[in-house]
C-alpha cells in the first residue's frame, strides 16, 4: 500500500488526456489534485506531503474553498507530482531542464511537443480514435483517405459525428486532385496507375458526400506533391510522411501536442490551412 512518503507519479499518458492539459492551462488546482487522485489512487495527505501543503489545505482546494494563485506554490505541486516539461510549460512554469545560461538556442528536450512516436499508423489506431471520438474538431490530410475515413471499416469511419448521434463534430478533409499533375506523380512513386489512384479520390469522395446532409463536413482537393500525411483531433496531431515507395499509413507516426512555446503543432496547423486556402472545396 502506497504511503505518504513515497512519490507520486502519474503514468505518462494521464498528462496527455484532454481534461488534465485543459486543468494546467486553467490553473484549476482542484481539478489537478482530483485527477491525480484518480490516476494514481493518491489520499489527500499523500498528495499534501508529495507538494509541500497539509491535508487541510489540500482539502479545501479539492472543494472549491481555496485558490492557489501564488507561483511559487504552482512549482511546488510541479515539482511534488512530478510533471513532465510539456505540462510544466501548461501551466506557466519554465522547464525543469530548461538552461538559462542564455545561450543562443533552446534545449528543444524543454518543449516536448512529440510525445510518442508509432512504428506506423496501425500501432496508433486505437488512440487515433479514442482523440476523434472525444474531439470537437477533425482535420485529415492524405492523399485519398479510403483507409482513413471514406469506407465503412476505414479508421475515423465510426468517429464521424452520423455515427455519434449527431455529436457537434466538424470535419475538414484534403485530398489529392485527382485531375493533377501531382496524383500522377504520387501514383508513379508507388508504382499505381493513375487513373487507379484518381478512382481512389472519387470514391472517397463520393463516399463522404452521403455524409454532407448529416454532419458538418467539408472535402478540398489539393495539387500539391504530399508530403505530410496529418490527422488533427483539436490540440493533438498525428503526423506521418508520404515519400516514393511507401504509403502514408507505412510511416512512423508522431503524436504532436500543441505547447505554449513549440513550433511543430503551430507549424503543422498552419501548414494545413494554407493547404486549404489553396485548395478547392468539392463536398
Amino acid at each position: 500500500m502506497p504511503t505518504a512518503l513515497q512519490p507520486i507519479e502519474l503514468p505518462d499518458w494521464a498528462w496527455e488526456r484532454a481534461e488534465v492539459r485543459q486543468a494546467l492551462r486553467a490553473r484549476d488546482m482542484a481539478a489537478v489534485f482530483r485527477h491525480t487522485q484518480q490516476y494514481t489512487g493518491a489520499s489527500q495527505s499523500r498528495i499534501a506531503t508529495a507538494v509541500g501543503m497539509t491535508q487541510a489545505r489540500v482539502n479545501e482546494i479539492i472543494n472549491g474553498r481555496r485558490e492557489v494563485s501564488r507561483l511559487d506554490v504552482y512549482e511546488r505541486i510541479a515539482d511534488g507530482l512530478h510533471m513532465p516539461d510539456d505540462a510544466r510549460h501548461l501551466l506557466g512554469l519554465a522547464a525543469s531542464r530548461e538552461k538559462r545560461s542564455g545561450g543562443a538556442a533552446f534545449d528543444l528536450t524543454a518543449f516536448p511537443e512529440v510525445v510518442r512516436v508509432y512504428a506506423a499508423q496501425n500501432s496508433a489506431a486505437e488512440e487515433i480514435q479514442q482523440q476523434a471520438r472525444e474531439a470537437e474538431e477533425l482535420d485529415v490530410l492524405a492523399v485519398r483517405g479510403l483507409g482513413l475515413i471514406g469506407l465503412n471499416d476505414s479508421l475515423l469511419r465510426a468517429c464521424l459525428p452520423r455515427d455519434q448521434g449527431g455529436k457537434g463534430l466538424r470535419v475538414r478533409i484534403a485530398l489529392l486532385d485527382p485531375d493533377s499533375e501531382a496524383l500522377a506523380r504520387r501514383a508513379a512513386e508507388i508504382g499505381e496507375a493513375a487513373e487507379s489512384l484518381a478512382s481512389g479520390v472519387r470514391l472517397a469522395e463520393a463516399r463522404l458526400r452521403e455524409l454532407a446532409d448529416s454532419c458538418d463536413i467539408g472535402v478540398w482537393r489539393y495539387s500539391m506533391l504530399p508530403t505530410w500525411r496529418l490527422i488533427r483531433t483539436d490540440s493533438t496531431m498525428f503526423v506521418g510522411a508520404f515519400d516514393a515507395g511507401w504509403e502514408g499509413h507505412e510511416s512512423a507516426t508522431y503524436k504532436v501536442m500543441e505547447t505554449p512555446h513549440g513550433p511543430l503543432y503551430r507549424g503543422f496547423r498552419r501548414m494545413f490551412e494554407a493547404v486549404i486556402d489553396g485548395a478547392k472545396r468539392s463536398v
